[in-house]
């Protein structure tokens, strides 16, 4: 058949899409839990396995499609979402014995996501040894950042190292110069404030649908307070959680313990909402404070503001969230439409308003699928017109 089977390699999950040659997706499923007690859930229908790693995961996704009639083979291609690319990595890219190389190279970069995602292209690859595989980067888009936006004031040979800022969730900011023309009938505006708000959140600054600024900086940690990751620390702070507990305690507590969790008990920024204590509404008073806090350096990186979208889990279906975050941004003359955000409306600002703000679902599932798309006919154009020899 003609499509592509979309990989999303999380680092105990994998979500997949198969969609059709004009890009509706045929099929979509999960596996959860991968390393112990799994489940594969595929058209509604779910089956608990122990899956003692990702490998064993893509076999039971291709055992699953198989029963289902789809033969990875006979797709068009497999794109797979690449956590890290590093500096050579910035653009989706067909995956050859060289791209694959860069992707290991940079597996020390994000470890708990790169290792498994070559699993899955090593996995694809042993299945379906001739299918075309892509690769879709979550720190590409943030590339176009400037210098200054991106070094760390370390010594030289540390910065040449990798310790730099990357920035993530970068398939998810892509989308949004294509899609927000699309839902609005008018063109980009020059300066776009995106907010990705779900358990991982983070902001991008769109200066002419280029990313110029992002709050995630050398790991996803950076930034905002997430469900369960710190957000911006000070280094000495650190110093003195690993002094106290050892690295991989402290490694563990920032990244897992931390955030929504420990602010709130949760990260489920649902729950926060409609629990009535003083620590649920302090938890959410600290997610909408730095959230505004990080807007405000993202609009000075742009030099003003345009426009807001929000995307992701929470700032698609969190009205109280994204009202708390209009009202603190009222001083760029963004007014809120009250009712239209309290009705996930695709626009949420008053017609008057100087700033418009709208809600632009996140589908990195199908951003995925059009770069690879494009890639193919890249290619298809490339090989029409080489020379014969």
């Amino acid at each position: 058949m003609n499509g592509l089977l979309i990989v999303n390699t999380g680092s105990s999950s994998i979500k997949f899409t198969v969609f059709d040659a004009d890009l509706n997706p045929e099929l979509t499923g999960n596996v959860s839990g991968i390393g112990g007690r799994s489940r594969i859930s595929l058209r509604g229908r779910s089956l608990n396995l122990t899956l003692p790693d990702h490998r064993a995961a893509l076999r039971a996704i291709f055992d699953g499609l198989a029963e289902e009639k789809i033969d990875i083979g006979s797709l068009n291609a497999a794109a797979h979402r690449i956590v890290h690319g590093g500096t050579v990595l910035t653009a989706p890219a067909v995956i050859t014995p060289e791209v694959r190389h860069v992707i290991e190279r940079c597996a020390h970069l994000a470890p708990l996501h790169n290792p498994h995602g070559l699993a899955a292209i090593d996995a694809v690859t042993a299945h379906a040894p001739h299918l075309v595989q892509t690769a879709s980067f979550d720190t590409a888009f943030h590339a176009s950042n400037p210098d200054v936006a991106t070094r760390y004031a370390l010594p030289l040979g540390e910065t040449g190292d990798g310790l730099r800022r990357f920035g993530f969730h970068g398939i998810s900011y892509s989308a949004i110069p294509g899609r927000l023309p699309q839902v609005s009938g008018a063109p980009l505006p020059p300066r776009v404030l995106a907010l990705h708000l779900g358990n991982g959140s983070s902001l991008c600054a769109l200066h002419n649908g280029m990313s110029v600024a992002t709050t995630m900086g050398y790991s996803p940690l950076s930034g905002m307070a997430m469900g369960t990751r710190v957000g911006d620390i000070d280094g000495n702070a650190v110093l003195a959680l690993a002094e106290r507990w050892g690295i991989d305690r402290t490694a563990a507590m920032l990244n897992r313990e931390s955030g929504l969790t420990a602010l709130g008990g949760t990260p489920d920024m649902q729950q926060l909402l409609d629990r009535d204590d003083a620590e649920a509404r302090f938890t959410v008073d600290y997610y909408c404070y730095w959230a505004v806090r990080h807007a405000g350096s993202m609009i000075a990186a742009m030099g003003g503001l345009d426009a807001v979208v929000f995307t992701a889990g929470i700032g698609e279906n969190a009205p109280k969230i994204r009202e708390r975050i209009m009202r603190g941004l009222a001083w760029t003359g963004l007014v809120a439409d009250a009712t239209a955000n309290a009705a996930n409306a695709a626009c949420i600002s008053d017609p008057r308003s100087a700033v418009s703000a709208w809600i632009l679902p996140a589908n990195e599932e199908r951003s995925i699928a059009e770069e690879a798309l494009s890639l193919l006919d890249a290619n298809r154009t490339a090989q029409a017109q080489a020379p014969a020899l």
